[in-house]
């Protein structure tokens, strides 16, 4: 089934504007998800807000949003409120910059969705549009409200289509230079590059999507389709979890036994 479109509005650039919608390039729709269970009455177990002090239940009508300003005491703010400080950008993505696309580090990625015309009129101009972002490399700068807060978007051209990906807030990003590590006293010796880069030859294979599938995931599945037939299930007793490894190595050794593993490895 073709996943539901949650997005529509414009893209626009300069006078240049189509009808377009937007979907989620990811889903976590198939993820195992659990209730919580009364065990001893087998009902689910609800969660709901209730005032800190009185432990009464708070309606949804009687909650606010609320900014602390000093011990127990808040700025608060209705939700019309805070949606109305963002600006006009809910249903139209406005390009107003481009950056070369490898100038954004990954680490500003958030979410990706797929972006395509709407309608058969909108078709040339989103075409023109992506094919002059893949020919000059550039990627562009818009913002738009989504999730309930006005975020700045990256288009990529991909394919047929854009990918349109959220950015993290420039608050979010901690710098690198603070968590770097430590640079080595000494650079490493050519002889240990050239045996790491061997290794790595090796194992190197081009990139399928089943090499990001979650084995605990299918676990789960099959436990799943066992109970339900009725079937007990136990856990792996037998399976010793493996020894830590000592944080003294002798990196020659190490890389010569890890070469000659790989030699007498059926992966290839």
């Amino acid at each position: 089934m073709a996943p539901r479109v949650f997005w529509k509005g414009y893209l626009k650039l300069s006078l240049v504007t189509c009808r377009v919608t937007m979907t989620p390039a990811v889903s976590e729709g198939a993820r195992v998800r659990f209730h919580n269970i009364n065990r001893k009455t087998r009902n689910r177990v609800l969660s709901h807000y209730v005032d800190a002090e009185t432990g009464e239940t708070v309606e949804d009508d009687d909650q606010v949003k609320g900014y602390p300003k000093g011990e127990d005491d808040y700025v608060l703010f209705e939700d019309e409120e805070i949606e109305d400080v963002g600006l006009e950008s809910t249903r139209t993505i406005d390009i107003e910059t481009f950056v070369p696309e490898e100038s954004i580090g990954w680490i500003w990625y958030d979410r990706p969705h797929y972006l395509a015309p709407d309608d058969e009129v909108s078709a040339e101009a989103f075409a023109v549009i992506r094919e002059a972002m893949a020919k000059t490399k550039t990627g562009g700068i818009a913002r738009l409200v989504m999730y309930r807060r006005e975020r700045a978007v990256l288009l990529l051209p991909k394919d047929k289509g854009i990918v349109v990906w959220t950015l993290r807030y420039g608050d979010e990003v901690r710098d690198p230079e603070e968590y770097a590590a430590e640079k080595p006293k000494e650079k490493p010796e050519a002889r240990h590059l050239t045996m790491m880069k061997k290794i790595i030859e090796e194992r190197t294979e081009r990139w399928k999507p089943s090499m990001a599938d979650d084995p605990v995931q299918d676990r789960l599945l099959d436990i799943i389709a066992e109970r339900k037939k009725g079937r007990k299930t136990q856990r792996r007793a037998d399976e010793k979890a493996p020894e830590r490894p000592s944080n003294v190595i002798d990196i020659t050794s190490a890389l010569r036994k890890s070469l000659e593993a790989e030699r007498k490895s059926p992966r290839k």
